[in-house]
């Protein structure tokens, strides 16, 4: 399945050159371009993208609020957002996450975790670049403790927190059967159980909970 992109970037040579990157992708097909968040936000609701690669900083709307338009509670359809950053803590990109972020992704990250990053919001599954996870949302959870995350409205079993502690570590859902020997249907299902228990949205409420719980591991 070919996965639809939509990037927005108010960098000319920044916006084309990640299309390139993505459209060189035998699976991955750019439909639109927009250079600023209106236009972003205008061009998903009528393209209806598979994934969005927004900057976190644009001219009109910012990044944060393409996400909370796309992306946000409440939204009916919601539709995949990465944000791109130069910064992996700057307080836009905690902001971007919390209004409903699929993915975080530093703007130097490479092409493979490019691609890697696109696929994966694609289909729900890693949601930020492993080497910033667990340093990114310790500082979401220590920054905003207001926040606290309720109980599960079900106790976890011991392999839903097993699997609770992967996921706060940017494990996708393939690592996650191979680390724990499990089947990928069923740690795919483990992860839809989280979702419920936590009543979290997508894999970033997952980690942030475990982060403000303490259950991240070491």
């Amino acid at each position: 399945m070919t996965v639809r992109v939509l990037v927005a970037d108010d960098q000319d040579l920044v916006r084309t050159g990640l299309s390139m990157i993505l459209d060189a992708q035998p699976d991955i097909e750019v439909v639109g371009q927009a250079a600023d968040g209106h236009a972003a936000v205008d061009l998903a609701h009528r393209l209806r993208p598979d994934v969005c690669l927004v900057d976190i900083q644009m001219p009109g709307l910012d990044g944060i609020e393409v996400t909370r338009l796309l992306a946000g509670r409440g939204v009916p359809d919601p539709i995949a957002v990465v944000v791109i950053t130069t910064f992996d803590l700057d307080e836009y990109v905690h902001g971007a996450l919390r209004a409903g972020a699929r993915g975080f992704l530093l703007k130097d990250a490479g092409q493979a975790l490019l691609v890697q990053a696109v696929h994966a919001a694609a289909v729900g599954d890693a949601l930020i670049a492993p080497n910033v996870t667990r340093r990114l949302l310790a500082t979401l959870a220590g920054r905003d403790p207001s926040s606290r995350r309720i109980q599960p409205t079900e106790p976890l079993t011991d392999r839903e927190e097993e699997v609770l502690t992967l996921v706060a570590r940017g494990r996708t859902n393939a690592e996650i059967a191979a680390e724990l020997y499990i089947g990928l249907t069923t740690a795919k299902t483990h992860v839809a159980s989280l979702l419920s228990k936590l009543g979290a949205r997508n894999r970033v409420e997952i980690a942030m909970w475990a982060y403000d719980t303490g259950r991240a591991g070491d």
